[in-house]
């Protein structure tokens, strides 16, 4: 891939999230497999390899920011699903990404790529492959447009519960659960680190979620042969007010997802 070149995104967002989008990637640089999780393997064997060089200039400064998300559109596995796409934010290429399902459901109904109700009401169902499997975006359409959208994920389960995991920074021992679900999920109650969910306590949350994944370290690993490890850290448990749990993950490092369970 030459030094100069010009790559056209288009940017969404899910409720606020962001979502860069570019479906046409340089010539000879997505990895010749058969599956979008291949791809992701074949891109992490080598740091220099030219879709991760692109995902860092079109995710980090000054073309985006500690939060940016985005995906690189390939080919799908087979014939059943719509299309595939390499997911990526700061850190890496994940392996799943809800709020960027919800995007590219959005994008492909408004852009016409995937056919909707002319003038009518009903669901699309956009079928898409991702690192961790196939996942299904439902974009909702009234009078023959988009209106509002969610997806199916893959299969979720529990890997692991009643896991010890020492804090130095705290002193303390806490315990986390693993799930899977698209990616691996550190589950800790934020009452065991002293701390509430509350905004003033974000940089907190975040030292603390690298912290976890540190320790965990080899035991946070789903499946060495995909190297989904831990990425996301929830933190759950704690009384926001008026009878509600709040919840925080911290993904990609540095990224908080707020969310409150009624």
């Amino acid at each position: 891939m030459s030094s100069s070149y010009w790559i056209q995104t288009e940017d969404w967002h899910t409720a606020g999230e962001p979502f860069r989008i570019v479906t046409d990637l340089p010539i000879n640089t997505l990895p010749d497999a058969p599956s979008v999780a291949e791809r992701r393997l074949a891109v992490l064997k080598s740091p220099d390899h030219p879709l991760n060089n692109l995902r860092q200039q079109l995710c980090l400064e000054p073309r985006g920011h500690a939060d940016m998300y985005g995906g690189f559109i390939t080919p799908p596995n087979d014939s059943g699903a719509h299309f595939g796409v390499l997911f990526w934010h700061a850190e890496g290429f994940s392996t799943a990404c809800g709020h960027g399902t919800i995007a590219l459901g959005f994008w492909v109904v408004t852009k016409g790529l995937v056919e909707a109700p002319k003038g009518a009401d009903g669901v699309v169902d956009v079928f898409v492959d991702v690192q961790s499997g196939r996942v299904v975006a439902q974009v909702f359409v009234k009078d023959g447009k988009p209106a509002h959208a969610d997806f199916v994920n893959v299969a979720s389960y529990q890997l692991e519960k009643g896991l010890s995991v020492d804090i130095p920074s705290r002193g303390v021992s806490i315990v986390a659960g693993l799930a899977f679900g698209g990616a691996v999920y550190a589950t800790v109650d934020a009452a065991q680190l002293g701390l509430r969910v509350e905004p003033k306590n974000a940089n907190e949350f975040v030292a603390l979620g690298r912290e976890v994944k540190k320790v965990l370290g080899a035991r946070a690993c789903y499946d060495r042969s995909f190297s989904l490890w831990i990425w996301d850290v929830c933190k759950a448990g704690d009384a926001v007010g008026g009878g509600k749990n709040g919840g925080w993950t911290v993904e990609a490092d540095t990224q908080i997802h707020c969310g409150v369970n009624i």
